[in-house]
């Protein structure tokens, strides 16, 4: 018999008790960003083949986390059982739906009228776990600042709140806020992301590290994605100088392989480039691997700019000239106006790089710098342009307007390996 459950924030699940509690499993491991929400998800369909919600979920997996999922299949079993559900869980499957379609308007609308809907919440916000459905960061944090009052001390919204909090620079808030979600529930994964953050834009680079260490292997071990948690431990390390902690930090935990889809791409990918442009770098291992790794749809296609960064970057790296001007050339023609105003001039200014054209990539790079941000990912991330504009500079011998962008970046925070590349500029400039 079909009953009325609820969910772990108490709305409504019109289906059987175990599809309910397998649901719900999903749902907190998603939250968690734990391994096995798509398991659970697709139980809570084999418990009750039509219960919307489940079928609905696994959808959104499969469109934004690349889960080997029906897409289309399971979104039609969802819209052709949401009748019999609650208008909220009708209301969740159309946004959803229209979602996939590339119309996320109504499920900034259903957020609005159920705030609680932790599910859209976190697919509405770019987050580790998600691409969100915003192009600029104060349009997420309007979504999230809405939904606040709904979630009081929640652990998981604490978490996604302090991710919020990192990228408006309230460094100090983010760290209350992830400590107190980790004190409730441990694994934690948005909260564990957020305490990397903070750590890494404060400059705390080796206590970050200690902690990252620790929770990787210990109340974070089930995490989904744990290379995306070795990718911040890599990075501070970068930040440190220590060369030799990055490889053997990228040959035990990094090395791309097929199973990790576009993690590797956005993870390995942006690293190996990265390590390349540290002063004293040698013997980086070949992002051709990387490359090897991604699907070739990705790379030609890629469904969002924040993915093809990623692999303009990897293109970069291996000196693929002829694949950037492909990326260009298919960016510049693209419905979506970022992939046109901000990935195509991307793609074209490194491709003028990877061409030895340096002066040319950096100007193209520095008349970006104000656009990058709507390509989506954190600051952290997006970084990787500005470095790549830095060493163009340095490369056409504008030791001035590098030493500028290396001292900026010093007095965000502490950074052992900027201020061994400000000393290789420093000399040049005083020539």
């Amino acid at each position: 018999m079909v009953q009325v459950k609820r969910d772990p924030y108490g709305y409504a699940l019109t289906t059987s008790d175990a599809a309910a509690a397998a649901y719900s499993r999903g749902l907190l491991d998603l939250l968690c960003l734990r391994t096995g929400a798509s398991d659970h998800l697709a139980e809570s369909i084999a418990h009750d083949p039509t219960f919307a919600l489940g079928h609905a979920a696994l959808a959104l997996l499969g469109h934004e986390m690349s889960v080997p999922i029906d897409v289309q299949a399971r979104m039609q079993a969802a819209a052709l059982h949401a009748h019999r559900a609650t208008e909220r869980e009708r209301s969740h499957v159309h946004a959803i739906g229209a979602h996939l379609e590339g119309d996320s308007r109504p499920l900034v609308a259903h957020l609005a009228a159920y705030p609680l809907d932790a599910l859209l919440l976190s697919s509405a916000v770019p987050t580790i776990a998600f691409a969100g459905v915003t192009e600029v960061p104060e349009e997420a944090w309007a979504i999230v600042e809405r939904c606040r009052p709904s979630y009081g001390d929640d652990w998981w919204f604490s978490g996604l709140l302090a991710f919020m909090r990192q990228e408006q620079g309230r460094f100090d808030e983010a760290m209350d806020l992830s400590v107190a979600s980790l004190a409730v529930e441990p694994a934690a994964g948005h909260s564990a992301h957020a305490r990397a953050h903070a750590h890494y834009e404060t400059g705390d680079h080796a206590a970050g590290l200690a902690w990252m260490d620790r929770w990787v292997v210990g109340d974070g071990a089930s995490t989904d994605s744990l290379s995306h948690f070795s990718w911040h431990a890599a990075l501070h390390e970068l930040s440190l100088g220590d060369l030799d902690a990055v490889r053997r930090r990228y040959e035990t935990q990094l090395q791309p392989d097929g199973a990790r889809g576009c993690r590797a791409l956005v993870d390995s990918g942006s690293l190996l480039f990265r390590w390349a442009l540290t002063p004293g770098a040698t013997g980086v291992p070949d992002a051709a691997d990387v490359i090897g790794a991604t699907a070739p749809e990705t790379l030609e296609r890629p469904p969002t700019p924040f993915l093809a960064l990623h692999v303009a970057v990897a293109q970069l790296a291996v000196g693929d000239t002829v694949a950037l001007d492909r990326l260009a050339a298919w960016a510049a023609r693209h419905d979506h106006p970022t992939q046109r105003e901000v990935v195509a001039p991307l793609a074209r200014a490194l491709r003028l790089m990877a061409g030895g054209r340096h002066a040319e990539a950096a100007a193209g790079l520095a008349a970006l710098a104000q656009d990058v941000r709507r390509l989506g990912g954190s600051d952290a991330q997006r970084e990787v342009v500005e470095e790549a504009r830095i060493a163009a500079l340095l490369r056409a011998d504008r030791w001035e307007e590098a030493r500028v962008l290396l001292d900026a970046r010093l007095d965000r925070r502490r950074s052992p390996r900027d201020e061994a590349w400000l000393a290789t500029a420093a000399p040049a400039a005083n020539r």
